[in-house]
């Protein structure tokens, strides 16, 4: 496995991929949001100061229907993504990594009363912690994940090598590990490439700077390319 990679096969036999947010840039999404309602809940009280206790219950509902109900209306209706999770790159989608639904969006929101169990959602944060895909309590009962949004202007080109062909006996898993090392050379670093391609010395005879140019030349034959001319070494 690939650091926070997520993969789910479609029916048809398509596999998808996503990258599964931290709980870092979540926290940080989670305070962006909290910053823009805190924003709007001052602005109506302030708004609704003559009124006095008839004001007062007006804040009270709109401060309960933004608690409850900004992130469900954003996750919903605008591809899952809040204003904090837009300003970072996470959006919200089902574990089948289809958009997100009314209902699964409703009980992953109305369950944060147990995520901020014991105190300041610490449930919340040692269940990602503790979770591969980072879910915390209301997304492993809701099936749903938090992922980052792939940006289609970023995708970037496969490495610039002379394709090789993959030698003889490569078996599936192998070619589908070197294909995702290829695919995320511009995601990973130098350093974590070098050392996964160090893993298949047993079937490549090569290690580090050398194992990774050699994997990426037969990943980018086993994606399809096939010309010799524009690569470097």
């Amino acid at each position: 496995m690939l650091d926070t990679t997520y993969n789910v096969e479609t029916p048809e036999g398509i596999d998808l991929r996503a990258q599964a947010a931290g709980p870092v840039p979540r926290i940080l999404a989670y305070t962006v949001d909290v910053f823009y309602r805190s924003l709007v809940l001052f602005a109506l009280g302030i708004a609704l100061a003559f009124a006095e206790r008839a004001g007062t219950g007006i804040w009270l509902l709109c401060s309960f229907l933004l608690e409850w109900f900004y992130p469900v209306f954003f996750e919903v209706l605008r591809n899952g993504q809040t204003p904090g999770k837009k300003a970072f790159g996470l959006m919200v989608v089902n574990d089948n990594l289809t958009p997100i639904s009314w209902g699964a969006s409703i009980l992953r929101n109305l369950l944060r009363f147990a995520d901020f169990l014991p105190f300041a959602y610490a449930g919340g944060v040692i269940s990602m912690v503790l979770n591969r895909n980072f879910q915390r309590l209301g997304d492993m009962a809701a099936g749903t994940l938090v992922v980052y949004r792939q940006n289609a202007h970023k995708i970037s080109a496969l490495p610039k090598l002379t394709p090789l062909a993959p030698p003889a006996g490569l078996q599936l898993a192998d070619q589908q590990a070197i294909i995702s090392l290829t695919e995320r050379h511009a995601e990973l670093s130098e350093a974590r490439q070098c050392e996964l391609a160090s893993l298949l010395e047993p079937v490549t005879g090569k290690r580090d700077g050398t194992a990774l140019n050699y994997l990426r030349a037969v990943g980018c034959w086993l994606l399809g390319e096939r010309r010799s001319g524009d690569r470097t070494e």
